[in-house]
């Protein structure tokens, strides 16, 4: 499966920001993509202004001008938007449009469940946080969707994995700062480690590098977009600046991973088990 990590950089406007969208899922067509995926906080950039004011359901015109752009250029399209929640917070969430193959096609979101409430940034502020993980199949292939700061959750990768995942995307805005580069590809080594899935971590571009002021403070992305193995090996990596990264992903490796490290089949102590070993 070929895959387009679109990493971009957005800013305040929706409108602005889905006009790149658009460019970006053709210039992933040309390349023959079938999966193209976006930033978190694609629709608009953590703080450039209110995401009340711009949050829209799925079925609103920037979801739809989104799934319009997917269904003309037969792509998949996985994109950061924020979508209504309760109290005046909203759902930082991952839109997945387009055809799955089979003649099918879908229109879903998944709702980022961690919230960053970390190095002084409380997300939880605005944004009310998802309670179910999502796993799509496309073309045959399992998918599983995680959004940035989930990624440093293992539980919810191995759950993806058994719920059928042999991919796991993780669209972020991963917030700058000393060895965050590095911690960004540690997780993302470890979360494919743990469970053998090849995940591929896709970032926003990084404002410095672009030449763009931001908020102090707020996660506006540090690039490094990357693939990582089911054996925990980085097969690509772009740099800071924005840019789409082609990976080409083979199914068949998960399988010869997976019986060469049975880490699914053999882990005992789970999450789910409250740390109680199964008799």
């Amino acid at each position: 499966m070929r895959i387009a990590a679109a990493q971009i950089l957005t800013g305040r406007d929706p409108q602005d920001n889905l006009r790149l969208v658009r460019e970006r899922i053709a210039e992933a067509a040309a390349r023959s993509a079938r999966v193209v995926v976006f930033p978190e906080a694609t629709m608009r950039a953590f703080g450039a202004g209110r995401l009340d004011e711009i949050a829209e359901p799925l079925d609103g015109p920037w979801a739809g001008a989104v799934a319009e752009s997917a269904r003309e250029h037969g792509v998949l399209v996985v994109v950061g938007m924020f979508t209504p929640g309760q109290g005046g917070r909203v759902r930082n969430t991952l839109l997945v449009t387009g055809p799955t193959g089979a003649g099918e096609t879908i229109h879903l979101g998944y709702d980022k469940i961690h919230l960053f409430d970390a190095f002084g940034f409380a997300e939880s502020d605005t944004v009310e946080p998802g309670d179910a993980t999502r796993v799509l199949t496309v073309d045959g292939v399992g998918i599983g969707l995680s959004v940035c700061y989930d990624i440093r959750f293992p539980g919810q990768f191995t759950a993806l994995a058994t719920a059928g995942a042999r991919i796991t995307l993780c669209s972020a805005s991963w917030g700058a700062g000393p060895g965050k580069v590095d911690q960004w590809r540690l997780l993302a080594r470890a979360r494919a480690l743990d469970s053998t899935t090849f995940v591929l971590a896709v970032g926003q571009a990084d404002p410095a590098v672009e030449g763009v002021e931001v908020k102090r403070g707020a996660p506006t992305g540090v690039g490094h977009s990357l693939l990582v193995g089911p054996d925990g090996t980085v097969r690509a990596e772009a740099g800071p600046g924005a840019g789409v990264m082609i990976v080409d992903v083979d199914d068949d490796e998960v399988t010869d991973i997976r019986k060469a490290i049975p880490v699914l089949a053999n882990g005992r102590v789970t999450e789910a088990t409250g740390g109680e070993v199964p008799q």
